[in-house]
């Protein structure tokens, strides 16, 4: 895949209408990385005029400030702040709901001002305006997917019906688990968790999200960020589930579903 990064586009006197942040796991995590790959394909076969940073894409800096070092996240968060005022970027969209929460809520402090928006809200809009076009009868039509909210898309931006409209575009049938929306339950990633043991305890709260996604019967467990996804996967092999049950950004599950034309 030939993506666009803004120092091309800068070379040759153009500007993208919007920059896709691909983040740490959309970057370099194997899994995630079809994440990012699919939210492009779906970029470019509607047309959307974007670009990346690439190699000049920085860590925002949310682990190192969930985790207590400010020092090191100011110190990251300035560095993308200037980088992205110099290309004067005014719209982001990303994949990942950590990296939307802080450039959307805590870079405006330093003074990075944009108008960052998650991909679920980018793709159900694309689906309501019909410029995605989705296959009469998909691989999904029918299928039973349940939902798992992540705590910063849902609880700390209040994000629960865009990727819920964005999976009911598939007419599929969906189906909630008993702990969803502002009652969901972490997959045990977020707060800088990702990156440590987990303390001691009686059970690993991945697994627990994973027996509930289980318990709805559903075929695939849609996520809508990479932490979500590695943490649920896990657990789909923790409980031997993985040959009848897919862990699956909304990303990857529209790319999968678009019309050729």
């Amino acid at each position: 895949m030939h993506v666009p990064t803004m120092a091309e586009l800068t070379a040759a006197n153009k500007a993208p209408d919007v920059l896709f942040w691909v983040g740490c796991a959309g970057s370099f995590d194997q899994r995630a990385q079809r994440i990012t790959k699919a939210f492009s394909t779906i970029l470019d076969k509607v047309g959307v005029n974007y670009a990346i940073l690439g190699k000049e894409e920085m860590c925002t800096g949310d682990p190192a400030r969930r985790a207590g070092n400010e020092f090191m996240f100011q110190m990251m968060a300035y560095q993308n702040i200037q980088l992205l005022n110099t290309y004067n970027i005014r719209n982001i969209v990303t994949a990942c709901p950590h990296c939307f929460n802080i450039l959307k809520n805590e870079y405006p402090v330093l003074g990075g001002n944009y108008e960052v928006v998650h991909h679920s809200t980018f793709l159900q809009k694309l689906i309501d305006d019909g410029k995605i076009k989705l296959k009469e009868g998909g691989d999904f039509k029918g299928k039973k997917i349940t939902y798992h909210d992540s705590c910063y898309l849902g609880r700390a931006n209040n994000i629960y019906e865009a990727p819920r409209k964005v999976l009911e575009a598939l007419d599929a049938d969906l189906t909630e688990m008993k702990r969803c929306k502002s009652n969901g339950l972490c997959c045990g990633a977020g707060g800088a968790q990702m990156w440590k043991e987990e303390e001691k305890g009686n059970l690993r709260i991945n697994n627990e999200r994973t027996k509930e996604a289980l318990g709805t019967g559903a075929n695939v467990i849609a996520a809508a960020c990479p932490f979500c996804n590695t943490m649920l996967t896990d657990g789909v092999k923790l409980n031997e589930k993985e040959e009848t049950v897919k862990v699956m950004d909304i990303a990857e599950i529209v790319a999968a579903s678009m019309a050729d034309s």
